[in-house]
């Protein structure tokens, strides 16, 4: 292996290099940060065994493992068996779920079945920029569904669906697109939405930055149609994002 090229390989696996330069960090990927006690052991003694710094969880639902030897890295994966979490990079990010009607007596809908099927689906997907994703099983929204690409909501009629939405240094609130949606119906919802973004979108666009330039019309109006007369709306939408 030439100099450098593990480098190369674990960032593009998700380690995320530390402020020290020198030591890495992991964010093995469970969805919705739902785990079992067995996973939680095993990322403790993992972490015990490769002299990690500390433990992290983070704000995306993720357990990360901090402070770990770059040719360590290879070996803890493999002890772990844990898929890796997409934590970095232009693609969608692992989907942040409440605890929804599961656990939750607040909640109004199924927030982790829809939100753990869009995460096996999309997670690690490449787009033109990064890509979150926020399911929430009531109008609380503790998945922060409001600051996210896509935003799902649960209420007392169905989920409801916001895109557009981003924190960081310039925050911008979701705007809804539709309301009443079952889950089958928020899954080809979302489908559409990703479709479009990863098809009509400059690289490096966010999907916020993407609407302000095609107008949120313009996406609704490529969600409402039907799939075989999609292509026409879509070659109208790259045309306006030229």
């Amino acid at each position: 292996m030439e100099p450098g090229e593990l480098r190369k390989d674990i960032l593009e696996q998700g380690a995320i290099v530390q402020r020290d330069r020198e030591t890495y960090a992991i964010a093995p990927h469970l969805p919705g940060g739902i785990t079992d006690t067995a996973t939680l052991r095993k990322l403790a003694d993992i972490g015990d065994k490769y002299g990690c710094k500390l433990v992290k969880v983070t704000s995306a639902q993720r357990i990360a493992l901090v402070g770990l030897k770059e040719e360590d890295l290879e070996n803890v994966w493999a002890d772990l068996g844990i898929e890796k979490g997409s934590a970095i990079g232009f693609c969608v990010r692992s989907v942040k779920i409440c605890p929804g009607i599961d656990f939750c007596k607040r909640a109004k809908q199924d927030s982790v079945g829809v939100g753990l099927a869009i995460d096996r689906k999309y997670h690690g997907m490449q787009l033109p920029n990064k890509f979150k994703i926020g399911v929430s099983g009531c109008p609380n929204c503790c998945a922060e569904s409001a600051v996210k690409d896509i935003g799902i909501v649960g209420t007392s009629n169905g989920f409801k669906i916001m895109v557009g939405g981003n924190a960081g240094g310039q925050p911008r609130i979701a705007e809804t697109v539709c309301e009443g949606k079952n889950a089958g119906e928020v899954l080809d919802i979302v489908d559409s939405i990703i479709t479009l973004y990863q098809k009509a979108a400059r690289k490096g666009q966010r999907l916020s930055k993407f609407i302000d330039k095609v107008g949120i019309d313009s996406l609704i109006k490529f969600i409402d149609t039907p799939a075989e007369e999609q292509g026409r709306v879509l070659e109208e939408i790259i045309q306006k994002n030229a």
